[in-house]
């Protein structure tokens, strides 16, 4: 019987009809990863796991300087696995529960200060055709003024916008639509942008197909615009070395700071688990402290 057989990695990948085709291909990824280590050390099939090898593969992750963002995800793909093999009889306890991940508090999300939000915005890299530069603004406007996944938002149709209602259709993970507002900057810089879209997108011969015919940002060979393309785009117009999900981390922060309802921004962010979200309370609860030494005189 050969790995795959005994593992079975195939078939729990099949069972993940819910996950996003990013989160399924990382799981099988790291569930096979696990399993080559643990054979490795003689365990040949998932039911001669114990716990024992799961603090022993952390603890291993731990030492090999892995991100404890990572540790946490691969981690929860084999709780995922095994949760799935348990439920199916295949084995009697899962290994996984109880077993702990480093810790990743202190760590919270960043958030851009008013410099670097406004290059973002404004600024125009030299030597950039005008299509490029109106569809910079757009990108921006919507990852700013949404809060939208970098995959959300290279995901978005033409139709995806309805600027009548002031909303856009957002596909997000599990593939769970939701409805998120849009700006009215964002919507005229989208307005400005799809006036020069045809420049970009070429005539019916240069497609390379009716997928990105219906994409709403273009890159400059006229396909659907990719996370690599926005990860280029922000550092082009950064003041300092900047991510693309700080925009979206900046959206929440600053709804929290005017008053919004951790419910409303949960929903806005598309969280599927509210705490997912509170981090963001954290972030605002720091910024008030930061603004009271700063400004108090008895601070």
């Amino acid at each position: 019987m050969s790995a795959a057989d005994r593992w079975n990695i195939g078939g729990f990948v099949t069972s993940l009809t819910a996950s996003a085709a990013n989160t399924v291909s990382a799981y099988q990824r790291d569930v096979r990863m696990f399993a080559d280590w643990v054979e490795r050390h003689g365990v040949k099939a998932p039911n001669q796991v114990t716990k024992a090898h799961i603090r022993s593969y952390v603890a291993f992750l731990t030492t090999s300087k892995l991100a404890r963002r990572s540790i946490s995800r691969k981690k929860a793909a084999l709780g995922r696995y095994f949760g799935w093999l348990s439920r199916n009889g295949k084995v009697k306890v899962d290994p996984t529960l109880g077993v702990k991940t480093p810790s990743d508090k202190g760590r919270l999300p960043k958030v851009l200060t008013s410099e670097q939000l406004r290059a973002l915005l404004e600024q125009h890299p030299e030597g950039h055709p005008r299509w490029r530069h109106l569809r910079d603004d757009a990108v921006v406007e919507m990852l700013y003024g949404s809060g939208l996944r970098v995959s959300e938002l290279c995901s978005l149709d033409v139709d995806s916008i309805d600027s009548r209602r002031g909303v856009v259709r957002v596909m997000g993970k599990g593939n769970k639509e939701r409805q998120v507002p849009v700006s009215k900057p964002s919507i005229d810089a989208i307005r400005e942008w799809v006036k020069v879209r045809h420049e970009v997108l070429g005539d019916e011969s240069d497609r390379s197909s009716h997928v990105d015919e219906l994409a709403l940002f273009l890159n400059h060979r006229g396909r659907r615009i990719t996370p690599r393309d926005v990860r280029r785009l922000i550092d082009d117009r950064a003041a300092s070395p900047t991510h693309p999900h700080a925009l979206r981390h900046t959206f929440a922060t600053h709804l929290l700071d005017n008053g919004a309802d951790l419910r409303t921004v949960q929903e806005l962010l598309g969280h599927a688990d509210v705490a997912t979200t509170q981090r963001y309370t954290h972030v605002s609860k720091e910024r008030l402290k930061t603004a009271y030494g700063a400004s108090h005189p008895r601070a």
